[in-house]
């Protein structure tokens, strides 16, 4: 005896395609799986592709989690990882042999755990991790070649996850949107109490972090202050003396300083003495505060120029100083180890109302005990270019910035000059007064005047080409001044433009694409002049252009999906019953015979 209803229900159930029971979900953000069900795993802790998963499994106690989201810089499990090995490239390195402020997988910083010296880590400076979990009862054996464990989620129910390698997450983080419905989550979390003093928030630190003021030691009175960094405020600019220096913020800035009776303040006036901005020690780390006798927590100010003190002689104030620059030397978490300083002096004449500007500048980098200090190259990108950055050019063996032309504030050709900043284009123009009459001399004089002196000879195609392997720079092409013949025989060719055209683009993954430079040439423009002719002034122009030209891949495709294919007559009675028109009404009898039939048959069986 056959129940109809059942029949009827297996007929439906063997008409479903196979694979809609078994849909993969995404483990829903905030379940907190814990690992029950580990199953039979190797030792990297990924399923055997033979192993068999089912909804019984063995339970392996010591195993301990976090949620497999996609912000976790590591994957489930209780073990310490180092976020250097990670990442094989690091593109926030920008600062070789030097710590990059909050870049967590720069190797020069030596941390294991940058977060508990970086307030918060760039993007793209740790590793995301991908989990995609199913049901552990759709599972009967795992093929999959990425890491797998089973879990129970906040429900009690088991998941199979497996680790994915996405190529759309590509172990980079995402920012964080802050919006209304965790604001509170995170102010809890990050936040911290207003008005408090610096002094005693940082004080327990065992160590600088980035940021930080950092603390001085006046021995001569026993007092501690803080490294200052005067910058200028208000529409003047005047100097605020309090302004702090930021722990391995290198930075520049400038102020004006105003002087009512020069001849008083020129011997009395602090700012203007040099012994002022060194006759104190830096203390290495915090917590020297808590031994100041302690030599050992103290660093001297050493000064790398020759300093005067300030002397008034007659009407001039002599030995004034205009310029600061500390170079400090830091260790990772051991603080401190070298402060240097290096003073611009300058004579001011005494006059009613005198002001003057002066420059501050502290640059910090990687403590060189066993080799002579040198500057750290910069990159503009690890390894593509970053919009805003210099353009690198090479000259020799030496490595520095495309420049532009740059006017003085009346507008003659300044000395000084601007750097060249990648896919931005620019222009700039000054006014040039020769100081050669010889025709030879005098284009050479310009030439130089346009692109700098010395000229560059190559371009470096990412941003962290290193001068010593030329295969990471390109040629720059020239193009000689394009004018008509003439017939003058005293006249004198002479540039009075300079175009810069460079070709970049776009490689590797759309997700984290990296800027290279495909080519550049420099592109003059001439004039004839009269040899005998006399030159005051001529106009000079330099500009740089940036093309793009990278060739964008074809839109991605949807994700493929299953076709199912039943036989070509499944559905044969009902379709040719129900989707042939009015016309065919007379040859719809058949399929109406074969339903009844079946009908029929329905009903015999249940009277039996």
């Amino acid at each position: 005896m056959c129940n109809p209803q059942l029949l009827l229900l297996q007929v439906l159930f063997l008409m479903l395609p196979e694979g809609v029971r078994l849909q993969p979900s995404f483990n829903p953000s905030g379940a907190v799986p814990t690992p029950s069900d580990p199953g039979p795993v190797t030792p990297d802790g990924t399923l055997p592709s033979s192993s068999v998963g089912t909804a019984t499994s063995w339970d392996t106690p010591g195993i301990s989690t976090v949620a497999p989201t996609l912000a976790t810089p590591s994957g489930p499990g209780n073990k310490t990882t180092n976020l250097f090995p990670v990442l094989p490239i690091c593109v926030c390195d920008l600062t070789l042999g030097a710590c990059d402020l909050n870049c967590c997988c720069d190797k020069d910083c030596y941390l294991l755990h940058p977060r508990t010296v970086f307030s918060f880590c760039l993007p793209g400076s740790v590793r995301s991790s991908s989990w995609v979990c199913v049901d552990n009862s759709l599972i009967f054996r795992s093929n999959s070649p990425f890491p797998s464990r089973v879990f129970m989620d906040s429900n009690g129910i088991r998941r199979f996850c497996v680790h994915v390698n996405s190529s759309k997450v590509n172990y980079f983080q995402e920012l964080q949107k802050v919006n209304a419905t965790n604001f509170q989550t995170l102010a809890a979390e990050f936040g911290g109490e207003s008005l408090t003093s610096t002094l005693q928030t940082q004080l327990p630190l065992p160590f600088y972090r980035a940021g930080d003021p950092i603390l001085t030691y006046f021995p001569k009175w026993s007092v501690t202050s803080l490294l200052r960094q005067p910058a200028g405020v208000g529409p003047g600019g005047l100097c605020a003396d309090r302004n702090p220096a930021g722990f391995l913020e290198s930075k520049s800035t400038t102020c004006a300083r105003f002087f009512r009776n020069l001849a008083r303040s020129c011997t009395m006036d602090p700012s203007l003495d040099a012994a002022s901005y060194y006759n104190f020690t830096v203390l290495k780390v915090p917590r020297g505060m808590t031994d100041l006798q302690n030599m050992e927590f103290q660093v001297p100010v050493t000064l790398a120029s020759e300093a005067s003190p300030p002397l008034l002689a007659g009407n001039t104030c002599q030995n004034a100083v205009s310029q600061v620059i500390y170079e400090i030397e830091t260790n990772g978490t051991l603080g401190i180890q070298k402060v240097s300083v290096t003073f611009g002096q300058t004579n001011l004449t005494v006059e009613p109302d005198v002001s003057f500007q002066q420059d501050f500048i502290i640059r910090f980098r990687a403590f060189q005990q066993n080799a002579a200090a040198s500057p750290s190259p910069s990159r503009s990108g690890n390894p593509g270019y970053i919009v805003g950055k210099p353009l690198l050019v090479l000259t020799g063996d030496v490595s520095h910035s495309m420049t532009l032309l740059k006017s003085q504030g009346n507008g003659i050709c300044s000395v000084k000059r601007q750097e060249v900043q990648f896919a931005v284009n620019a222009m700039s123009g000054c006014k040039f007064r020769p100081k050669e009459t010889n025709c030879s001399h005098l284009q050479q004089e310009i030439y130089q005047t346009l692109h700098g002196r010395p000229r560059p000879t190559h371009v470096a195609i990412f941003g962290n080409a290193d001068p010593a392997q030329k295969g990471g720079w390109t040629r720059i092409l020239s193009r000689s001044c394009s004018v008509s013949a003439t017939n003058c025989t005293s006249c004198c060719l002479i540039p009075v433009s300079l175009e810069i055209q460079v070709l970049w683009a776009y490689l590797g993954l759309q997700s984290n694409p990296q800027a290279h430079v495909a080519g550049a040439r420099f592109v003059y423009q001439c004039k004839f002049i009269q040899d005998s002719q006399q030159r005051t002034e001529e106009s000079l122009t330099t500009l740089v252009n940036f093309v793009d030209i990278t060739q964008k891949p074809d839109p991605p495709r949807g994700q493929p999906r299953m076709d199912w294919k039943l036989p070509f007559d499944f559905f044969f009675p009902f379709k040719v019953a129900f989707s042939r028109g009015v016309d065919s009404q007379k040859g719809s009898a058949y399929p109406i015979l074969l339903l009844s039939l079946l009908l029929l048959r329905v009903l015999s069986l249940e009277a039996e």
